[in-house]
């Protein structure tokens, strides 16, 4: 693993302890003295109507979180991702790429488009918000696709089942410039920072070392202890400086996630009750979708937060897995995704921390790393079964979540279950 960065008395250290991939961060929106002409011209062209999920994936490729990409995958782009998990540049270096990053579009729009080189891409709501430029149009084999990226066509998958199935048969790749930065106005958009953003607060803050977290389930004292250990680790490597970056993924979840307001609205209280401190944290929205494609998927998040600045990414169990969608067992092996991180191409740069599993201990009546020795005194308490006392309104242990984190949690189940109740009564009136 890498040592502090050594600095003169006299030089700032930087936080950009990492390159981004390519050498260079990608910002794809056009400069604001620009964007009146390239609306109007984006107006005189066939469109492209996005889908929510193309929009957040527009955001993330807009803002360099997958540098080099510079849009849409052209073809030979694709082919790489799907096929070797990676993307070889002009200069013959290989930078991580695990996930095609494509948009759809059905034979209508194909036949629309015609013979012209360049598109607008439309929100749902008919904003006009990108130009895609050079663009190539190629067949979208979604079967190839799903078999590859999640090593198995069993329906039940919900990415491919919401976004693929259903999407048109062809690709369309290109250059993007996107007309202005995405908003989504609802009230969250202040914790979307940008990869630039954040690699100048962590300037700012003078960091040494940056290390990522992602999750997409609210915060216990569990994964507080797996990131409050982390940077004592770090401290005790030389450190002077290491910064959490919380980073809980903002795109598409499946049905029975916890909303991204309500993670949000968790995150905060657990900062606000100390749990994690302040001072050495950042929270932030990472834009992407999630695929739940295991030890696949699994590269693309950590490759992501090489372009944010971090040199440091934590894994645990089974990182963007599922339980496989027919049977009862998990899709991926719980090990696979730490596995495959430390050896993947173009992953070299990032330093990869797996952490220790934690459990309930029920003598300490907290959170605690697993002890073997005196196994039968753990309790492991899942994302499934936490949904389950939060839903029935029964509390967990003590010391498994900060009081303010859980009551938003149990709020947001009560709410449901209002909601399922009206939706009864409404069914059974009419």
């Amino acid at each position: 693993m890498q040592g502090p960065v050594q600095s003169s008395s006299t030089s700032v250290i930087r936080s950009s302890l990492i390159e981004p991939d390519g050498g260079v961060l990608i910002d794809l929106v056009v400069p604001e003295s620009e964007r009146e002409a390239k609306s109007v011209e984006a107006e005189s062209l066939p469109k492209v109507w996005l889908t929510k999920i193309d929009v957040e994936w527009l955001h993330v490729i807009s803002e360099g979180w997958a540098s080099p990409l510079k849009g849409f995958m052209r073809e030979d782009e694709y082919l790489q991702s799907l096929h070797f998990n990676s993307l070889r540049l002009k200069d013959g270096s290989f930078v991580n790429m695990s996930i095609p990053i494509v948009l759809a579009i059905d034979d209508e729009t194909k036949e629309r488009i015609g013979s012209s080189s360049d598109v607008g891409l439309v929100r749902p709501d008919g904003e006009l918000i990108a130009i895609l430029r050079s663009i190539q149009i190629y067949k979208h084999n979604k079967e190839e696709r799903i078999a590859r990226t999640w090593g198995t066509t069993a329906p039940g998958l919900p990415y491919a089942e919401e976004v693929i199935t259903p999407a048109g048969n062809w690709l369309i790749g290109g250059d993007l410039e996107v007309l202005k930065p995405i908003k989504y106005n609802d009230g969250l958009d202040h914790y979307r920072l940008s990869p630039k953003q954040l690699r100048q607060e962590f300037d700012r803050r003078k960091t040494d070392a940056v290390f990522a977290f992602q999750l997409r389930n609210p915060v216990h004292n569990g994964h507080a202890l797996l990131m409050n250990d982390t940077r004592k680790r770090l401290l005790e490597m030389g450190f002077k400086n290491p910064i959490l970056l919380l980073h809980p993924l903002g795109g598409f979840t499946k049905a029975d996630d916890v909303p991204l307001d309500v993670r949000m609205e968790q995150h905060s209280k657990v900062l606000e009750d100390g749990v994690l401190d302040p001072e050495t944290t950042i929270v932030a929205i990472f834009p992407s979708p999630m695929h739940y494609a295991g030890p696949t998927e699994v590269q693309w998040h950590a490759k992501a937060r090489i372009n944010a600045g971090a040199n440091f990414y934590i894994v645990g169990r089974d990182p963007a897995g599922m339980g496989h969608p027919t049977e009862k067992r998990d899709l991926y092996d719980p090990d696979h995704g730490k596995k495959v991180l430390s050896m993947a191409p173009g992953l070299e740069k990032l330093n990869i921390l797996p952490f220790r599993v934690a459990a309930y201990d029920t003598v300490a009546k907290k959170m605690a790393f697993f002890d073997p020795s005196r196994a039968k005194e753990f309790l492991f308490i899942s994302g499934t079964k936490m949904r389950t006392y939060a839903r029935t309104g029964e509390n967990p242990p003590e010391g498994f979540m900060c009081p303010g984190g859980w009551k938003v949690l149990v709020k947001y189940y009560e709410s449901l279950q209002a909601e399922e109740l009206t939706h009864q009564s409404a069914a059974v009136s009419s």
